[in-house]
């Protein structure tokens, strides 16, 4: 059986607070020992998860990026791969265009100052400004009311722009997700026609495609915020859910389902 391991990195493989992996080492290990590709799926940017995805081993590996606004190709080192003009500075002009009563509200990455990025985020400077250094999407913080976030998002939905919630911001991006992004990488590890099993682990509502794509997904618990709703498939067993929280119910959860004998059958 071929499978690829795609996972969600703030409150699944790293901490929530710490953004420390070291509990996933046995897993990790695993899946450089049995060759089976790692694809990291996040919220951050291509200058943030290549120098991550080089210090765990799978540099090799494709990434899913800004909540699979994007793609990082396997050894490209920061997104050069990519070069040229991104919809971020489109995604810029729409958010700008709206009337001051929707736009206010917002305040994203391209808002705050680098030290503003770190104090939000919890970051230390340098790892601020590749958070900053986007190319897709843009993540933010919504100060005004439930009915005023309705007009707001509908207004940039008349552009093309769509919002997800992840575990601490609300961001904004055109068009493809982590899930999207799945279907898109799956297959260039097809071996005799046949798609590989795809085992994905997760946190947040924006992971929540990701896990029902999948052929197993994992949500793994994450004490910071409210546990994810009963998802498509949990009740089949196809979902399941890790008993302990980040890197600790990541390596597990996965090195249960890895080394489960029944698992694929």
């Amino acid at each position: 059986m071929t499978l690829i391991v795609v996972t969600d990195l703030d409150g699944t493989l790293l901490d929530h607070d710490s953004y420390r992996w070291d509990a996933a080492i046995p897993a990790l290990d695993l899946l450089k020992d049995r060759e089976i590709p790692l694809i990291l799926s996040s919220s951050k940017t291509a200058a943030e998860i290549a120098p991550l995805r080089e210090t765990l081993g799978f540099s090799h590996c494709p990434a899913i990026v800004e909540n699979g606004a994007g793609i990082l190709e396997g050894g490209d080192a920061a997104g050069e791969d990519d070069a040229g003009e991104t919809p971020y500075g489109r995604l810029r002009d729409v958010l700008d265009a709206l009337p001051a009563d929707l736009r206010e509200p917002f305040a994203g990455f391209g808002d705050w100052t680098v030290e503003e990025v770190a104090e939000r985020t919890g970051m230390d400077i340098e790892s601020a400004a590749r958070a900053q250094a986007r190319r897709f999407s843009e993540p933010g913080l919504w100060s005004g009311s439930e009915g005023d976030l309705d007009a707001f998002l509908a207004a940039l939905g008349k552009h093309g722009v769509s919002a997800r919630r992840g575990g601490r911001f609300l961001t904004l991006s055109f068009g493809a997700d982590k899930a999207d992004r799945i279907a898109e990488i799956a297959p260039r590890y097809a071996v005799d026609g046949s798609d590989p099993t795809v085992i994905a682990l997760g946190d947040a509502p924006n992971d929540v495609g990701m896990l029902e794509a999948a052929d197993i997904g994992i949500v793994i618990a994450n004490p910071a915020h409210d546990p994810l709703p009963a998802l498509k498939g949990e009740a089949d067993g196809r979902i399941r859910r890790s008993r302990l929280p980040g890197p600790e119910g990541w390596n597990e959860s996965l090195l249960s389902v890895i080394n489960d004998t029944n698992f694929g059958v």
